[in-house]
C-alpha cells in the first residue's frame, strides 16, 4: 500500500499571501486526490485573529482528507510581547484546536506532528524537547509495523546549500537519531522557504540512508528565498513499499497552476535492497 501526500508549507496568510496561488494549491488537490494533505507550518505571517480566519476558509476548500497541521515561528505574536509571552497559543487554539503535538492514524500510516516553535526562548530557530519526543514514542508504539510512520516539524534539521534558511533546529542530531530508534520513515518539514532534500545521515552517522528529510518552499507567499525567490512550490510525495518519491511542484503564472519538476527518490528506511535516485 502507497500513502499520496499533498505537502505544503509556509502559507503566510497576511500581507506576503498570493490568492491566486492558494487557488492553483486547491486546484491541484482535488486534481490529485490525495490521502492526506500535509501543511508545515507559517500558516500565517503575524499570528493575527482575521489571518487565521483566512487561513480556515483556505483549508476548508481543500479534499475531505485527513489534513495535519503544525505552528510554525510565524504562527505565534511576534511584535505583539505581552501576548507572546502570557499566551502565544491563543489565536492558533481558537482556530486549529487545542493540540500543539498532534496524531492521526488511518489505513497504513501514522503521522505525528510536533510543534518545533518555541516563542519563549528561539522564535526563529525552534526547539523541540524531550517531552515531545516521549509523545511520539507512544503514539508509534501501537503502530502496526508495516505502517507508515511520518513526522511533520516546521523546523529544517539540515542547512541549505545556500544557508538562506537560517539557523538549524538545535539538538537537531538528537532529535533524528530518536527518530530513527522511532523507525521514522519520512520527515516533512518547511521554514526555509525552497526546496531542500536531505537525510538524516547529513547528522546521524550509521548504516543505511537513514530517514529523509523534505522541506517544502513557500506555497501561497511571495517570500521564496534562493532558486525559489519570487516562486511558490510544494510537493507530491508518494511512501510507497520499498522507495519514497517526491515530485516537487513549482508555480506557472501564467497558467496559474502548478507544474511538476523532476522528481526525486529515496529507499524506504528499513528496506533491505532498495536503491534511491536524486536523493
Amino acid at each position: 500500500m502507497s500513502l499520496k501526500i499533498l505537502h505544503a508549507s509556509d502559507v503566510q496568510f497576511g500581507r506576503p499571501y498570493r490568492p491566486d496561488s492558494a487557488d492553483a494549491l486547491v486546484a491541484l488537490a482535488h486534481e490529485l486526490s490525495p490521502d492526506v494533505v500535509v501543511v508545515a507550518g507559517d500558516l500565517t505571517q503575524r499570528a493575527k485573529v482575521a489571518e487565521f480566519v483566512g487561513v480556515r476558509r483556505l483549508l476548508g476548500r481543500l479534499p475531505a482528507v485527513p489534513c495535519i497541521v503544525t505552528p510554525g515561528n510565524h504562527d505565534v505574536p511576534l511584535y505583539r510581547f505581552w501576548e507572546r509571552a502570557f499566551n502565544p497559543y491563543r489565536n492558533w487554539r481558537r482556530a486549529m484546536g487545542p493540540d500543539l503535538d498532534t496524531v492521526t492514524r488511518m489505513e497504513g500510516a501514522t503521522i505525528v506532528a510536533l510543534n518545533s516553535s518555541a516563542p519563549r526562548r528561539a522564535i526563529v530557530s525552534g526547539r523541540i524537547d524531550r517531552g515531545q519526543l516521549d509523545f511520539a514514542r507512544r503514539s508509534f508504539e501501537t503502530t502496526p509495523t508495516t505502517d507508515a510512520r511520518v513526522v511533520v516539524i516546521h523546523h529544517h534539521f539540515v542547512a541549505t546549500p545556500d544557508r538562506e534558511g537560517g539557523r538549524v533546529l538545535p539538538g537537531g542530531a538528537r532529535v533524528l537519531g530518536e527518530l530513527e530508534r522511532l523507525g521514522v520513515h519520512l520527515v516533512l518539514g518547511g521554514h526555509v522557504h525552497q526546496t531542500h532534500l536531505s537525510t538524516s545521515r547529513s547528522l546521524v552517522p550509521g548504516a543505511g540512508r537513514g530517514i529523509p528529510l523534505v522541506a517544502c518552499g513557500t506555497t501561497t507567499s511571495r517570500r521564496g528565498r534562493g532558486p525559489e525567490a519570487g516562486h511558490n512550490t510544494l510537493n507530491v510525495v508518494t511512501l510507497g513499499e520499498r522507495v519514497i518519491e517526491v515530485v516537487p511542484h513549482r508555480l506557472d503564472p501564467e497558467a496559474g497552476a502548478f507544474r511538476s519538476l523532476d522528481p526525486s527518490s529515496f529507499p524506504r528506511p528499513g528496506v533491505v535492497g532498495a536503491t534511491g535516485v536524486g536523493a
